[in-house]
């Protein structure tokens, strides 16, 4: 099969076409023939040995996030899906098996049916974005009518955050720039504040005696705790934030990995999206063969959506 991968690490250019065997089932996984894969920050942690496997040998195939259709379904597996049906998976990486390939092979828990009428493309940035914004929340387990900030809320992740919120009854208090204000607003968000330094301040103006928690998809959360009510929770994308520290605030970091077989969590943010109520971010879609160009727009920054790989 067609794969993209890695056999150094490095810059964008490491990544190159390989020719894999197609990975065999095992009973309780799924093997998908994947159409479109999204292209997330991880996978460039992947490409340059930050985040890999320790003690599995090269090619390294990146890829958490894939769409496409059911090849074959394995002994044990308790399923409605049918060879044929269209789904979309989060993807372990390990070694060969990423979502960057005309193959994968996953376990069960971690397929579901794609949200009727969407592209494999759609479907592909919202696996690993949306269960990351998912495991926040879990995290955070405010009460329904708490008020949740949440920075870098024009990003994939940021976006999925403010909409799952929503989704569970949360008041949202959102940043952005000027150019991603209006899309903000239309992701849910019940305030949209200026992105920057003053943004803590500005909360406060509006919350006297602060908001109930956060969400930091910016790595920004040191800037923005003062902006949290005393006891309140924080919930970051960097893991240096994790502790509790003054005023009693406790803050946790999410690693999505733990959540790849949180099957239920899965089909709630596939009926979310078909419900229209989970908006699908693709930025830009590019074949395979350029997967080094994606990553290279990727490690530029400034995204709006995912670049998404078709195979």
């Amino acid at each position: 099969m067609k794969a993209v991968g890695l056999t150094q690490f490095g810059g964008p250019e490491v990544l190159q076409v390989l020719d894999l065997a197609v990975p065999e089932v095992t009973p309780g996984e799924i093997r998908i023939r994947v159409h479109a894969a999204a292209v997330n920050p991880v996978d460039a942690l992947v490409r340059r040995g930050i985040a890999h496997v320790a003690g599995i040998e090269a090619p390294y195939v990146p890829g958490m996030d894939a769409a496409g259709v059911v090849e074959q379904i394995g002994d044990g597996v308790d399923t409605d899906l049918r060879v044929g049906d269209n789904v979309m998976a989060v993807v372990l990486v390990s070694g060969t098996r990423g979502a960057y390939a005309e193959y994968v092979v996953v376990p069960a828990e971690s397929v579901v049916r794609a949200p009727a009428g969407m592209s494999h493309a759609e479907a592909a940035t919202l696996p690993m974005n949306s269960l990351t914004a998912r495991m926040a929340l879990d995290l955070l387990d405010l009460p329904a009518g708490a008020t949740l900030m949440v920075t870098g809320a024009a990003g994939a992740v940021g976006g999925s955050a403010v909409q799952l919120a929503k989704a569970d009854g949360y008041q949202v208090i959102a940043d952005a720039t000027p150019a991603d204000e209006q899309l903000v607003k239309t992701l849910g968000a019940d305030i949209v504040l200026p992105r920057g330094t003053e943004f803590p301040d500005l909360v406060r103006r509006q919350m006297p005696d602060g908001a109930d928690g956060l969400i930091d998809t910016a790595g920004i959360a040191a800037t923005v705790l003062r902006a949290i009510r005393d006891g309140g929770r924080a919930v970051s994308s960097d893991r240096r934030a994790a502790g509790t520290g003054e005023r009693g605030i406790a803050t946790q970091h999410t690693f999505v990995p733990h959540y790849v077989r949180e099957h239920a969590k899965l089909l709630r943010i596939r009926d979310l999206a078909q419900q229209g109520r989970l908006i699908p971010r693709v930025g830009q879609v590019l074949p395979a063969e350029q997967a080094g160009e994606a990553h290279r727009l990727l490690d530029a920054g400034g995204l709006r959506g995912r670049i998404v790989l078709t195979f």
